[in-house]
């Protein structure tokens, strides 16, 4: 049998590592790691960390690291509100150049907060207009609801405001002013995170099946259904992580596969790295495409 006689093969899927996932390590850290456990690039998470801002030295430590920008994560956290400034249409396209100067494929956002008004009746356009306009995917991640008391407090003027603006006390009040099922809304491209699933008590593989071929970028990770995003290292959680990644092995998925796990926990270089081998040895297991010829 001759090469001319093969299948076409799909490429390995690429497996990268989240800026993060080293927090509170820096940016500069998530590169080395990324070059010394052999993962195939990074996605950036801006926020405030000055680095992670800086795209010319995010450039120079991909090339220093021979780590590739896989992804973008767009300052959209609560915590990163006024990373880049304080319009988030400014901000998203700001991720997008940034994507594009560092040759990345994706930018990561979540859905505008319940607050950003002209931003949540602009979202969908704005995202389609960034798209139309470049080759950069703005792939829109699922999230999870927020309770009452975590958002507000627990305060009886603060229950009352929260009232107001549509939400019902003690339980899962949402503060994203769209889904956080993106599918609910329609985009062109998805993030399907699966430690947001877990929090939200969300159907990972339901979701997964209507984000069909819009499903551009998988953050590998897992939960257990608590209150909080726990970011487990997958196989760790109750989320169908093996079942997903052996799903997209055997299509014609190509993006990319980034590991959002948290490191919080480990209290040396050692620890943190044993935590993101076990991570990236799943992925890397789960994810193998089988060559098949007949």
């Amino acid at each position: 049998m001759t090469r001319s006689d093969l299948p076409a093969l799909r490429g390995e899927i690429p497996i990268g590592l989240s800026t993060a996932s080293v927090y509170p390590q820096n940016t500069e850290a998530a590169f080395q790691y990324a070059s010394e456990l052999g993962f195939d690039g990074v996605e950036l998470m801006v926020w405030g960390d000055p680095v992670s801002q800086d795209v010319r030295h995010v450039q120079y430590l991909s090339d220093r690291y021979q780590m590739p920008v896989l992804s973008i994560h767009a300052p959209c956290l609560l915590i990163s509100q006024r990373v880049w400034g304080r319009d988030p249409v400014a901000k998203l396209a700001r991720s997008v150049r940034a994507a594009e100067d560092l040759g990345a494929a994706t930018v990561v956002v979540h859905p505008p907060f319940r607050w950003q008004r002209r931003y949540v009746r602009a979202f969908g356009d704005v995202v389609g207009a960034l798209e139309a306009d470049s080759d950069v995917a703005v792939a829109v991640e699922n999230m999870f609801p927020v309770r009452a008391d975590r958002l507000f407090g627990k305060t009886a003027s603060s229950v009352r405001r929260m009232e107001k603006r549509g939400g019902t006390p003690g339980i899962g009040y949402s503060a994203f002013g769209t889904s956080i099922d993106p599918t609910d809304d329609g985009y062109d491209n998805y993030t399907l995170d699966l430690s947001h699933t877990a929090t939200a008590g969300a159907d990972a593989v339901a979701m997964f099946e209507r984000m069909g071929s819009g499903l551009n970028h998988l953050h590998l990770t897992d939960g257990t259904g608590a209150s909080v995003d726990e970011h487990l290292v997958p196989g760790e959680g109750n989320q169908p992580c093996e079942l997903i990644c052996r799903r997209l092995a055997a299509s014609d998925f190509a993006g990319a596969v980034v590991l959002e796990v948290s490191t919080g926990s480990a209290r040396t270089k050692p620890e943190r790295s044993r935590i993101l081998e076990r991570a990236l040895a799943f992925a890397r297991t789960h994810l193998e495409r089988e060559l098949h010829v007949s």
